[in-house]
């Protein structure tokens, strides 16, 4: 369960399960995240203004707060990016485990102990993936804006998503736009991020959400 830090202005909660150590918090508002401290989490140590805008880039939706007249938004376009030897981050308005959220990291290795979420797994197990690959060559943007994107965990298989998708390199070069893909997830595809059944070859064993 998530732990929530009360502040004055604003209110905190932090999901260990969902952290993938970016260290984002702490390198840009170290007064008020700082892992050495304890507490850890100080939500008075800056304006809520500020603390707000950061934890809006963090990458995982590990951090999320509460403040009146100041609820996170999702973005007009639901965008994935590809983390360089580590996870998919999506970044739109997504729905994830039947869960709505913004913000997620998504494993791609295959050895993460919380599924479909990235636990930092990759580094211990040296996976290796670009995260600059080729265009695809497919532009089908969806019609609707803010039109919800569904992630959906296939049995033993990959990630698929629903909705409309833009897919981008690490450094933000535009790589596919669709409405409909299945990602690899046992870490094993030669077409990554995309899926090529190489899960059935490797024996992958996931849950599914269904």
């Amino acid at each position: 369960m998530p732990k929530t830090y009360d502040g004055t202005s604003i209110s905190i909660s932090f999901d260990m399960k969902r952290c993938i150590h970016a260290r984002n918090c702490f390198l840009k508002l170290p007064q008020v995240f700082d892992p050495a401290r304890r507490p850890w989490v100080d939500p008075d140590a800056a304006p809520a203004e500020e603390i707000a805008a950061m934890i809006r880039t963090c990458p995982s939706g590990a951090l999320t707060f509460t403040k009146p007249g100041a609820e996170e938004t999702a973005p007009g376009i639901n965008r994935m990016s590809l983390c360089e030897n580590g996870p998919n981050a999506l970044h739109g308005s997504l729905k994830v485990k039947g869960e709505a959220m913004t913000r997620a990291t998504l494993c791609r290795c295959g050895k993460s102990k919380n599924m479909p979420f990235c636990d930092y797994s990759h580094v211990e197990s040296g996976f290796k993936a670009t995260g600059e690959p080729g265009e695809t060559g497919k532009d089908a943007p969806g019609d609707t804006p803010g039109e919800v994107l569904e992630v959906i965990q296939h049995e033993n298989g990959p990630l698929e998503a629903r909705g409309a998708l833009e897919i981008t390199s690490g450094t933000g070069h535009r790589l596919h736009r669709g409405t409909r893909a299945f990602f690899c997830r046992c870490g094993q595809s030669k077409n990554k991020p995309f899926c090529d059944g190489s899960h059935k070859e490797a024996g992958f064993e996931a849950p599914g959400d269904t």
